[in-house]
C-alpha cells in the first residue's frame, strides 16, 4: 500500500502544480477582480536532522545544511490558501560527539550525508490574525501550515567497513507529514519577505541510513520572497473586519441619502404633476390648452390655428407635404439638445433654442409632427409609460405656446417597451431616454 502511495502521490502532485500554473496563465491578474489570490515564492535556508520538539535522534551530531525550495499558492480567503511546496538539499549527521546527556552512541554507522532529491508537498496555510484588525491593509501576516506529500532521498553511510550507498544507491520514496508556523512581511502589493519553519515527519526509518524501528524527521528553517501574480492589492493581507465595517457604514449612508432624495423626488412629482395637469387642461377639446386658448369656447370638431381660434378657411385645403433634409437637421438638432430634469418632464432651458426653430417650422411650412416618448427600464412599467407620454405633452405644449398649430401635433407615450439600445450599460440606458420627432 505505502508503494503505490509513493508512486502515485507524486504525479498527482505534479499535476496539480501543472493545472495552478496553467489556471494563473488563463487568467490573468484574476480577470476582473482588483485582488491578487496567486503567488509564487523562493527560498532557502537551513535543513537539520531532528525535530527540536522532542523524539529520538539516531546520531548524537546532526549537522545543519543548505536547502532551497520553490512554491505556488492560491488565496481562497484573507484566512485560507494552499500551497504546492518543493525543497531540495541534503541532511547530514554522525556520531562524533556525545548525546547532551553523555551519553555516547556506539552505533554500527558512523555517520550518514542524505541527498535531498526533492520533497513535494501540499499544504494548508492559515493565516492566524492581523496585526491590526482596524486596517484594510496589514503589512505583518503570522501564518500556521500542514500537509502531506512525498520526500525523495539517497542516504550514504559511513561504517567501520567504510562509506556506501544506503538501499542500492536508488532514490527512496517516503510519505512526509509537513507542519510548520512562518511570518511574512509585505514589501509592496507584489512582494512579500517569508519566514518560516518547518518540521517534517517521516513515514519510516530510512532517512539517516539507520533502522532504529522509529520514524525519521527533519526541519526546514528558511528565509525567501513570495511575489503575488496579477493586479491589485493582495487578499492575504486584506482585512475583512475593517472592510465590513466600512462597507456597513458606506452602505447606511448611502441609503440615507437616497431615501432624503428619494422623498424631495416625490414631491417635486407632485408638483410637477399638479403644474402639468393645468398646463394641458383643454376646457372646449380643441388640442390648445386653456392658458393657450385665445378662443376657449369654440364648438366641438371646429378646426382652429395655434391660438384656439377657428381658422378662416375652413375647407380642407390637401397639400403634398415635402420635408426636405433642412428640415431634419432642424429636428435632429432639437432631438440632440432636448433635455429634461432627472425623472421628470420638465424641459432644461438649454434645449429651448432649438425647439423654438422646430416651432417656426411647424409654423412656417404648416408641418405636422409627432412626437413619441421613451424611457429606460429604470423604474415601474407604469411609471415609465406616464413619465414619457408627460414628456411628449410637456414638449407639445412647448411648442404650441410658440404658436405651432395644436392639432397638428401629436404626443403619445411608449414607456420602457421601445428600447433602441441595451438597459445593461448606462450609455445604453441614456440612449433609450428619448423623445422622438417625426415630420410628415
Amino acid at each position: 500500500m505505502k508503494l503505490q502511495l509513493s508512486k502515485a502521490l507524486p504525479v498527482a502532485i505534479a499535476g496539480l502544480l501543472i493545472g495552478s500554473v496553467a489556471s494563473a496563465q488563463e487568467s490573468p491578474a484574476a480577470s476582473t477582480t482588483t485582488l491578487r489570490t496567486w503567488s509564487i515564492g523562493v527560498n532557502a535556508g537551513v535543513l537539520t536532522p531532528l525535530s527540536p520538539l522532542g523524539g529520538k535522534n539516531d546520531f548524537s551530531n546532526n549537522k545543519s545544511n543548505f536547502g532551497y525550495g520553490l512554491y505556488i499558492k492560491k488565496q481562497f480567503t484573507p484566512y485560507f490558501s494552499l500551497r504546492l511546496d518543493g525543497v531540495r538539499g541534503k541532511l547530514k549527521g554522525d556520531n562524533s560527539e556525545p548525546y547532551e546527556s553523555g551519553l555516547v552512541n556506539n552505533s554500527t554507522v558512523n555517520a550518514f550525508d542524505t541527498q535531498l532529491s526533492y520533497s513535494g508537498t501540499l499544504n494548508a496555510v492559515v493565516n492566524m490574525f492581523n496585526i491590526d484588525m482596524f486596517k484594510k491593509e496589514n503589512a505583518l501576516q503570522l501564518y500556521a501550515s500542514a500537509g502531506a506529500g512525498i520526500a525523495a532521498y539517497k542516504p550514504t553511510i559511513t561504517t567501520a567497513a567504510g562509506t556506501s550507498a544506503f538501499g542500492g544507491g536508488d532514490n527512496i520514496h517516503e510519505l512526509i507529514i509537513p507542519v510548520g508556523l512562518g511570518a511574512k512581511f509585505k514589501i509592496s502589493d507584489a512582494v512579500n519577505f517569508d519566514l518560516g519553519w518547518t518540521i517534517n515527519y517521516v513515514d519510516g526509518d530510512n532517512l539517516d541510513g539507520y533502522y532504529k524501528n522509529g520514524n525519521d524527521k527533519y526541519n526546514y528553517a528558511y528565509a525567501g520572497l513570495e511575489f503575488a501574480l496579477g493586479s491589485g492589492k493582495q487578499l492575504a493581507f486584506h482585512n475583512p473586519v475593517a472592510l465590513t465595517y466600512d462597507e456597513a457604514l458606506k452602505a447606511k449612508q448611502t441609503a440615507e441619502g437616497l431615501r432624503s432624495e428619494l422623498n424631495a423626488q416625490k414631491a417635486d412629482n407632485a408638483k410637477l404633476r399638479s403644474e402639468l395637469n393645468d398646463v394641458l387642461k383643454d376646457t372646449d377639446g380643441d388640442g390648445v390648452a386653456d392658458k393657450l386658448d385665445k378662443c376657449p369656447d369654440t364648438p366641438a370638431g371646429t378646426v382652429v390655428d395655434g391660438a384656439g381660434c377657428p381658422l378662416k378657411t375652413p375647407e380642407k385645403v390637401v397639400e403634398k407635404v415635402i420635408v426636405t433634409e433642412e428640415d431634419r437637421k432642424v429636428v435632429n438638432e432639437a432631438i440632440k439638445n432636448l433635455e429634461f430634469d432627472l425623472g421628470k418632464a420638465t424641459i432644461r432651458s438649454k434645449s429651448y433654442a432649438s425647439l423654438n426653430r422646430v416651432a417656426a417650422l411647424l409654423i412656417q411650412k404648416n408641418f405636422s409632427l409627432k412626437l413619441a416618448g421613451h424611457t429606460d427600464n429604470t423604474g415601474s412599467k407604469e411609471l415609465n409609460l406616464r413619465l414619457s407620454k408627460e414628456r411628449a405633452e410637456s414638449v407639445k405644449a412647448y411648442l404650441v405656446s410658440q404658436g405651432a398649430n395644436a392639432s397638428r401635433i401629436e404626443a403619445i407615450g411608449y414607456g420602457m417597451g421601445q428600447p433602441i439600445a441595451s438597459n445593461k450599460t448606462a450609455a445604453g440606458r441614456q440612449q433609450n431616454r428619448r423623445v422622438e420627432f417625426t415630420l410628415y
